[in-house]
């Protein structure tokens, strides 16, 4: 299925978990791709190569706004343009509040939520040249959970959620949606230190009663990054096994 053929699409946090999966199918469905994390991304861009796709990798710690500025001026030398940007880097750490200290909380709020708007200032110029874009901030169930330890962390991925929708508003007089994805809580590389209470906590409140794999985000957000989410912006998608119920 070639829906994202010839599109340009920036993934964060793409050396592993969802990043890495999301870039492997973007570049399936005929997207080239820059790839984005502060980890070594080469495992990444080799399986995007055994698919037959292309990326580029680069360096950038997402909570610095020259790394973005850095990255921006790459993109624009590689490719020329920016149709795609999922916001997908982000950190977990588990602290109760009792223990939290101020520059834990700071760099939570720097990765996880001033990435954004540091990665719009860039890539939304690019947008606007050609009046189209897709714009995908993931954000978390977690602001719906009783977990506890991530008071700093639910903060973040609620503000996530009211940028989005202020950007989407921004945006859409230049046709570019900007949704917010909110995923259970997944396996992977980032989230296996989290206590087996949390784990267990998370999934009970689930109707599926397994945690996510990264194949389970995916696919929602190669939906809203394609020509048939056109119409749904500022919105706020739940992937998330059933936790969050219909009232």
């Amino acid at each position: 299925m070639q829906t994202h053929e010839n599109r340009i699409a920036i993934v964060s946090g793409a050396a592993k978990g969802i990043g890495q999966e999301l870039a492997i199918q973007l570049a399936q469905r005929g997207a080239m791709l820059a790839l984005l994390d502060i980890a070594d991304l080469s495992q990444t861009c080799e399986r995007v190569e055994e698919v037959g796709g292309k990326a580029i990798a680069i360096h950038c710690d997402v909570s610095k706004e020259q790394d973005w500025i850095a990255a921006g001026e790459l993109v624009r030398k590689e490719y020329g343009r920016c149709d795609i940007l999922v916001n997908n880097a982000g950190i977990y750490p588990n602290v109760h509040i009792d223990d939290m200290d101020y520059e834990t909380w700071r760099r939570t709020f720097a990765i996880n939520l001033d990435s954004m708007f540091l990665s719009a200032k860039v890539f939304v110029p690019m947008m606007r040249e050609n009046h189209w874009g897709r714009i995908v901030n993931l954000s978390s169930t977690s602001i719906v959970t009783n977990a506890v330890g991530v008071s700093h962390y639910m903060a973040t991925k609620m503000g996530i959620i009211g940028f989005t929708r202020g950007l989407a508003n921004d945006l859409g007089k230049d046709f570019i949606t900007v949704n917010a994805l909110a995923p259970a809580l997944t396996a992977t590389p980032g989230t296996s230190g989290l206590p087996d209470a949390v784990r267990e906590s998370v999934v009970n409140q689930q109707a599926f009663k397994r945690m996510a794999v990264p194949n389970d985000i995916v696919g929602p957000i190669l939906f809203l990054t394609s020509d048939d989410a056109q119409f749904m912006t500022g919105q706020l998608l739940a992937v998330d096994g059933g936790m969050m119920k219909v009232c």
